[in-house]
């Protein structure tokens, strides 16, 4: 893989000895195709103009056509060289510019320019602006023109050309370009040379995550030995997101926080995407998923929605206690009760109607142990059991402190586990797509039950691996590697 590559219209735009990275004509890149042979760069193209059919324009065209990653993109130039086909954009834009000049940001009353390079800005109090600006449009370089009032508004937005920058801008620039193209765990050696670049979007703070640090490190090496570079980002990367060929989500997902917006922009971008904005949308939400099972003649336990304490004497009609409360969106057990009694249900059905207008009442079904069936593209990947936690009838028993504390847990050969386990499992999971899921079952006397389908489930190295060993991955990057190029 060849890395950064730096497109100019003169040498002298930006010399070689500034960067390390390649910096070659666009008269070079356009007339020598024979340069980049079964080479992918991630190419900045830094040409003076970008107007269509220009060289500029040219050389992101024919970068999309060799499968090199660019920006900007001809998609992102056409949106700038007119007001009406980037106008979309101004009203998120002028909100996040006025929420920061009303915390102290202030420019002359005339006007104001503002430079932006690669989501950078100067002005600190701007920095959430500058990412947004690049979110929407992924230029190296960006002008706004201000107008002033009791509501700035934004006039115009532009691509510069970096030898029209002023020499402190310049070296903003450089710096801001400097930054942008570091990565992280980079291997000092592969044993096959890239063919495709994986974004893995985690939290390295978060207490839960559904795959450990050490994990996403083991998968990134074991990619790379099949080809595909994995290059973490965290929720401040969404800019840089078409950088990649495809998104791997590591990190628990909601449809109202980033991980939605990230698998959205994916979906746009045509990149393959684990998890798809769709699968999240049906995942998260425990309500539809009853209706989904129920309809589709899935088992799944005595189930009633509820939306007002009305609904308790319909649920004493048909479900004994305990019963089991959900809010619609919960995830590693939290938002999930279990009431002993009329007293305590009603406390939990009050208490969750404030935050959601339905919830869901589920017949308890006290085993000490979970299935977990992982399914990918509609075939069974992994088997695990996840032990309840000790003295706990869930698997993760949150304490009032904030920590958590998790069951053991057991991985199977597939072959190993009942066919009625891994068939209800599967075809669950081929009612929401045909990406990655975890199918939660419970398995007693009576038969086998879904409770719940995860669209982004845990993949421990030394767990969920450890019967299949490495083929769960390889499995998983092969998924990439095929959707990538029917792409």
């Amino acid at each position: 893989m060849m890395g950064w590559l730096i497109l100019v219209d003169n040498e002298k735009d930006f010399p070689n000895s500034e960067t390390p990275h390649k910096v070659i004509t666009t008269r070079d890149y356009l007339n020598r195709p024979a340069l980049f042979q079964g080479a992918r760069p991630k190419i900045i193209n830094l040409a003076r103009s970008y107007s269509y059919q220009g060289s500029g324009y040219y050389c992101s065209l024919l970068a999309e056509a060799r499968r090199h990653r660019v920006i900007p993109t001809v998609e992102t130039m056409l949106e700038l060289s007119r007001r009406d086909l980037y106008d979309h954009a101004v009203p998120e834009l002028e909100e996040e510019l006025n929420k920061a000049i009303a915390k102290g940001f202030s420019f002359d009353n005339g006007g104001a320019r503002l430079l932006i390079c690669f989501g950078r800005m100067r002005e600190e109090s701007l920095s959430s602006f500058g990412r947004l600006v690049f979110d929407w449009f992924r230029a190296p370089i960006l002008e706004l023109t201000l107008s002033a009032g009791e509501w700035v508004r934004i006039k115009r937005i532009r691509a510069v050309n970096c030898t029209d920058l002023k020499p402190a801008e310049t070296q903003f620039m450089r710096e801001a370009l400097d930054r942008h193209t570091r990565t992280q765990w980079r291997q000092a050696k592969e044993r096959v040379p890239s063919r495709y670049s994986i974004a893995l979007l985690h939290d390295p703070h978060e207490k839960l995550p559904p795959s450990s640090p050490d994990t996403l490190k083991y998968f990134a090496r074991f990619a790379a030995k099949m080809g595909v570079e994995v290059v973490p980002i965290t929720r401040k990367d969404l800019a840089r997101l078409a950088e990649h060929d495809g998104l791997f989500i590591r990190e628990t997902t909601s449809i109202d926080n980033h991980t939605y917006r990230f698998a959205r922009r994916a979906a746009q971008e045509g990149m393959p995407v684990i998890d798809d904005p769709m699968s999240m949308m049906r995942c998260t939400n425990k309500v539809y998923l009853a209706e989904l099972l129920r309809a589709n003649g899935l088992p799944i336990p005595e189930t009633i929605v509820v939306d007002s304490l009305k609904d308790i004497a319909r649920i004493e009609e048909r479900i004994s206690y305990p019963v089991v409360v959900k809010i619609p969106d919960g995830s590693f057990s939290r938002g999930v009760n279990k009431a002993e009694n009329r007293k305590e249900l009603e406390a939990f059905i009050r208490e969750m109607l404030e935050d959601s207008d339905l919830i869901l009442a589920q017949e308890f079904m006290p085993t000490s142990f979970d299935w977990r069936i992982g399914v990918l593209d509609g075939q069974p990947l992994f088997a695990c059991q996840y032990l309840m936690a000790r003295k706990h009838w869930q698997i993760v028993k949150h304490n009032d402190d904030g920590a958590a504390e998790e069951g053991s847990a057991k991985t199977y050969p597939l072959d190993e586990v009942s066919p009625e386990v891994v068939d209800v499992a599967t075809r669950a999971a081929r009612l929401i797509g045909r990406g990655l899921y975890g199918v939660d079952l419970k398995q007693n006397e009576r038969g086998v039950f879904v409770i719940e389908i995860n669209d982004n489930p845990n993949l421990d190295h030394g767990i969920e691996d450890s019967a299949g060993k490495n083929e769960v991955w390889r499995r998983i990057v092969q998924w990439f590697i095929d959707a990538v190029e029917r792409r």
